[in-house]
């Protein structure tokens, strides 16, 4: 069931993606205007031609892919205080790289490396927790290469001890990370376990912890927004990168709700 819901995913995302959805319009407008036979074809060509026009300025002068994300990373408190026990730390994974670190033969990493970075601090403080990094890939064709093989290199080269760190590097999204973890480790009720993870993911991750009956304490981290007031200003790529994250992570967080993969469409803490 998890592997049709993750292909599903997948493939679904690789045809409403906003970026993808301004080029299906871009492409089927040029195809109404060079459709000679009926003139009203062409009408309706010059219509989307201009909506899509439309569309490109609106994304490019107005930051909505920010303003769709703020409400995410603001959900819950930055840098918590955290208990004088923890009972784990748990780090998802994000920004490794496992393709092109494999061929390459070099730690090559994306965005959210903040991940691992906010990972050591609370390991290093809490020697008796077990420490766990959790992802493998989400690629539909290259299974082989892992985060988590990326993750175990970058901490060994930068002297952390990772014989601490439980590795698991055959889930391929965030449902399948937490229930592996969760038949891996059995985690009692009352213990007190920390979950890392990029600010605008960290409510649906906190909904499935809570469908999963794990309560945790989340530490979000990797901020896209600011917390000061959005500014407009002319970036279309970054405004579309951001619009196509932060539609992503709303659509991902309806589909895990309306699945009943997640405990709330816009999960808390109190959800627990």
């Amino acid at each position: 069931m998890e592997s049709l819901f993750f292909w599903i995913s997948k493939l679904a995302w690789a045809v409403i993606a906003p970026d993808m959805l301004l080029l299906w319009l871009f492409i089927i407008a040029l195809l109404f205007l060079w459709w000679r036979r009926l003139s009203r074809w062409q009408a309706w060509g010059k219509r989307l031609l201009i909506l899509y026009l439309l569309l490109i300025i609106t994304i490019t002068l107005i930051p909505i892919g920010e303003l769709l994300l703020s409400p995410l990373e603001r959900r819950f408190p930055i840098n918590p205080q955290l208990p004088a026990q923890l009972d784990g730390i748990i780090v998802l994974s994000g920004a490794e790289n496992g393709k092109a670190t494999a061929l390459w033969d070099q730690v090559i990493l994306g965005e959210a490396n903040e991940r691992l970075h906010h990972f050591q601090l609370p390991a290093r403080e809490h020697p008796q927790a077990k420490l766990v990094f959790s992802g493998g890939t989400g690629s539909l064709t290259e299974q082989r290469y892992k985060g988590s093989s990326v993750a175990r290199r970058q901490l060994k080269e930068l002297g952390f001890p990772v014989e601490r760190v439980i590795f698991e590097g055959d889930s391929r999204n965030t449902v399948e990370s937490i229930l592996r973890l969760k038949a891996l480790l059995h985690p009692e009720i009352h213990e007190q376990w920390l979950v890392i993870t990029t600010a605008w993911h960290m409510p649906r991750t906190i909904g499935i912890f809570c469908n999963a009956a794990w309560p945790v304490i989340p530490f979000p981290v990797d901020y896209q927004t600011l917390p000061e007031s959005i500014a407009i200003a002319p970036d279309f790529a970054g405004h579309l990168q951001d619009l196509n994250i932060a539609a992503k992570e709303w659509l991902g967080l309806l589909a895990y709700y309306l699945s009943g993969r997640s405990a709330a469409l816009f999960p808390k803490s109190q959800a627990c």
